[in-house]
Order: structure tokens, then C-alpha cells, then sequence
């Protein structure tokens, strides 16, 4: 149950402000990381993403992030979204918990599209 709270309020709190990421002390955007070759992924399900995403995204849902998790070695950051950001943030922690470490909860659609203009 806490852990629940925690990624709701993480969530609502993401939303309130532009994504960024620190790395070695330099704050990046999602618009510099993706332009350094970001891998930016929708964890909503295929159904969801049929009916509208992100330009370049890669449809990978939530229930299957643990079982892909090869998929997001060697990337030089990972940028994961949904509706809300509440699995965004579930699937940022499952690859933290399984080493992938430069990860941005980008939040939703939205927030994706408006740091990119």
C-alpha cells in the first residue's frame, strides 16, 4: 500500500514539472535525450498505444517490462510514459531494481509532447 501512495504522489508531483534527468552533474531534458538517442517507451497496453502515441515510441507494457528488460541495456537513457505517469513510475523502479539505471518517467503523451516543442 505504501508503495502505491508513493507512486501516486510521485506521480502527480512528475506532472507538475518538465522531466529532466541528472547525469554526472549535467541536468539533460527529455527533448536532449532523446535527441542523444534516448529509448522512449509507452508501457500502456498495445490497445492504448493503437489509439495514439508518441512519435518513436516502442510499445512495451507494463506487465512485460521485467521479462524484456535486455531490451533496455546499453541504452544511453530510457524515457518510460503512460496515461498518468502511475505506470511509468511502476516500470522506472523495475529497472532500477534490475540495473537499468538512467531511466526519466516522462509521465504521459502529453508531457512527452510539450518538452519536445
Amino acid at each position: 500500500m505504501k508503495r502505491i501512495v508513493f507512486i501516486i504522489i510521485t506521480g502527480a508531483l512528475l506532472g507538475l514539472q518538465s522531466c529532466t534527468v541528472t547525469t554526472a552533474g549535467k541536468v539533460s531534458t527529455v527533448k536532449e535525450q532523446l535527441e542523444n538517442g534516448a529509448f522512449l517507451v509507452d508501457v500502456r497496453t498495445p490497445e492504448e498505444f493503437e489509439e495514439g502515441s508518441v512519435n518513436g515510441a516502442v510499445n512495451i507494457p507494463l506487465s512485460e517490462i521485467e521479462s524484456r528488460i535486455a531490451e533496455f541495456q546499453d541504452k544511453p537513457s530510457v524515457i518510460v510514459f503512460c496515461r498518468s505517469g502511475i505506470r511509468a513510475g511502476e516500470a522506472k523502479q523495475i529497472l532500477e531494481e534490475n540495473g537499468i539505471s538512467n531511466v526519466t518517467n516522462g509521465v504521459n503523451t502529453e508531457n512527452i509532447e510539450k518538452e519536445l516543442r
